[in-house]
C-alpha cells in the first residue's frame, strides 16, 4: 500500500510499502536512508554512536587505573573504590530498560536521552574529583554518572540496530567496541600523569570532553520509522543470492515483534539475562582486578598498565570482529565461542601470574579482553534477532539489566572473594562461572521458529484425495 508519512514535526512525501511475510511480520520498505536522514547515509548512525561510545568508555575501562590515586587523595579504602564502580555499573545497566520504555512511548527521544546523558556524565566526573565523602562520591559518580553513561550506551546500541536490521552484528560490534578502546589514552594518563596534585583538573577536563563529544553527536540522532527495512535487502528472500541474503540466512529476522512481556514468556529473554549476569560478572572482575593482580605478583607498572591497555584495545576491537563473524557464522555459535574463550582466559591469567611470566600474562590479558567485551554486541544483536526491532529498546534493556547483578559480584563482591580466597580462588571461580554461562547459551533458540531437532525424523506423508 502507498502512503505518505508525518513523523513528529517533519513531513515526508516518500512512498513506501508494508510487506507482510508468512508469519505476519511487517517490513516497511521503499524509503531510502538518505531520504529519511536529509541526504545523509545511514552510516552516519554508525559513526556518531561510535564516537559517543568512545567518549563514555573512560568511566568503566579506565577506572581501575585511577583508583589508586583516588584512594590516596580522598582517603578511601580499596573496598570503597570498588563499590563506587559497582554502583556505577548497577546504575549504568539499570537505566537501560526504563530509558527504552520512555523512548518507545515517545516521552524521551534519542536526542534528548543523549543530551541528558552527557550532562549527567559531567556531574559524575566532577563528583569523583571534588567529593571526599565516599557516600557522596557513590551518589555523584556511581548513581548520577552511571545513569548518564547508561543513557548514552543504550541509545547508541539501539540506534545502530534500528538502522541496520539486516547487518546488525558487524555494525553493533563496531559501535560497541568504541566503549572499550576509547578509554585507552586515559588508562596511560591515569597510570603516568595522574596524582594528588592534578587529579581534580584531569577529571574535570575528562568530564567536559565527554559532554562536548556526546552532545555534539546527539544533535544528529534520529530514529527510522517503525518496521523500516532497507530497500537493498529483501527480508523475504533470506535464502537468495547476495551478501545481505547470506547474512539473513544465518541470522533470520524475528518471526514477529515481541513485546517485553511476550519476550519474557518465551523463556529466551530470561535465559539471555542469566547468561549476561554470569558473563558480565567475569568481565567486570577482570577489569577491576587485573592491574592489582599484576602488581601483587611483582610485575612492574608498565606491565600492569600495558595489560589493561591490551585488555581495553582487544576488548573493543574484539567486539567489532565477532560482530562481523556472527553475521557469517550465526549469532549463537559465535556467542558460545566467545564465552568459552573468556572462561579459559581467566585460568590463563592466573597461571601466568603464578609462574611470573610477563609475556604469558599479556597474552592471556589479550584473550580476557577479547572475551570480556565481545559478548556485549552479540547479545545486543541477538535480542532484536529473536524479538524484533520495534520493542528492542525495552527488550534489550531487560537483557542488559543482567549487568545490574554482575556489577555487584564482579566488583564489590569480587573484592570480598579476593580477601577471603585470594586471587587464586577468585580467578578459578571466575573461569568456572564463564563456562557455566556458555552452557546456558547453548540452550538459546529463536522463539516461534521451528528447529531441526523439533522436526520428526520420519514425518507422516500427507494424503490427498484424487478427484
Amino acid at each position: 500500500m502507498d502512503r505518505s508519512e508525518r513523523d513528529g514535526t517533519e513531513t515526508t512525501a516518500t512512498i513506501y510499502q508494508e510487506i507482510v511475510d508468512g508469519k505476519g511480520r511487517v517490513y516497511r520498505v521503499g524509503e531510502s536512508d538518505r531520504e529519511l536522514l536529509g541526504g545523509h547515509s545511514r552510516k552516519l548512525m554508525v559513526y556518531l554512536p561510535w564516537l559517543a561510545m568512545m567518549a563514555i568508555g573512560v568511566s568503566e575501562y579506565a577506572y581501575g587505573s585511577a583508583e589508586g590515586t583516588l584512594s590516596h587523595a580522598h582517603g578511601w579504602t580499596q573496598s570503597d573504590t570498588f563499590w563506587i564502580l559497582s554502583v556505577w555499573v548497577f546504575c549504568q545497566a539499570g537505566i537501560a530498560f526504563p530509558a527504552g520504555w520512555l523512548r518507545e512511548r515517545g516521552i524521551l527521544t534519542a536526542r534528548r536521552a543523549m543530551f541528558l546523558g552527557a550532562a549527567l556524565s559531567l556531574v559524575g566526573f566532577a563528583s569523583l574529583a571534588h567529593l571526599d565523602d565516599v557516600l557522596a562520591a557513590i551518589c555523584g559518580f556511581g548513581v548520577v554518572g552511571g545513569i548518564g553513561s547508561g543513557l548514552v550506551y543504550a541509545t547508541c546500541i539501539n540506534m545502530v540496530g534500528k538502522w541496520f536490521p539486516e547487518r546488525r552484528g558487524a555494525k553493533t560490534g563496531f559501535v560497541n567496541g568504541g566503549f572499550a578502546y576509547g578509554a585507552l589514552p586515559f588508562i596511560f594518563v591515569f597510570n603516568y600523569a595522574f596524582d594528588i596534585g592534578d587529579f581534580q583538573d584531569v577529571l574535570d577536563g575528562i568530564g567536559i570532553y565527554v559532554l562536548v563529544v556526546v552532545a555534539g553527536c546527539a544533535w544528529f540522532f534520529k530514529d527510522p520509522p517503525k518496521n523500516w527495512w532497507p530497500v537493498e535487502a529483501d527480508p523475504l528472500k533470506a535464502g537468495g543470492s547476495g551478501q545481505g541474503a547470506a547474512f539473513l540466512a544465518k541470522n533470520p529476522p524475528a518471526v514477529r515483534q515481541f513485546t517485553p512481556k511476550e519476550a519474557v514468556r518465551s523463556g529466551m529473554l530470561p535465559l539471555m539475562w542469566v547468561s549476561v549476569v554470569l558473563t558480565a560478572g567475569v568481565s567486570i572482575f577482570g577489569i577491576s582486578f587485573q592491574v592489582d593482580f599484576a602488581k601483587d605478583v611483582g610485575f612492574g607498572p608498565l606491565v600492569a598498565a600495558s595489560s589493561m591497555g591490551v585488555m581495553s584495545v582487544v576488548n573493543g576491537v574484539g567486539r567489532a570482529v565477532v560482530g562481523w563473524l556472527s553475521d557469517l557464522w550465526g549469532r549463537k555459535t559465535t556467542l558460545v565461542f566467545v564465552i568459552v574463550v573468556l572462561g579459559l582466559a581467566q585460568f590463563g591469567v592466573l597461571w601466568a601470574g603464578d609462574i611470573h611470566s610477563q609475556w604469558l600474562f599479556l597474552f592471556f590479558a589479550f584473550l580476557s579482553g577479547f572475551g570480556g567485551g565481545a559478548f556485549y554486541p552479540l547479545f545486543a544483536a541477538l535480542t532484536p534477532d529473536y524479538f524484533g526491532e520495534n520493542y528492542n529498546a525495552s527488550n534489550y534493556g531487560l537483557v542488559y539489566s543482567g549487568k545490574l547483578i554482575s556489577g555487584l559480584f564482579g566488583g564489590g563482591l569480587g573484592s570480598t572473594v579476593v580477601s577471603a580466597w585470594g586471587y587464586n580462588g577468585a580467578y578459578l571461580l571466575a573461569g568456572g562461572l564463564s563456562l557455566v554461562a556458555a552452557a546456558f547459551t547453548l540452550l538459546l533458540h529463536q522463539p516461534g521458529r521451528t528447529r531441526l531437532r523439533d522436526v520428526p525424523p520420519n514425518p507422516r506423508p500427507i494424503s490427498r484425495e484424487m478427484t
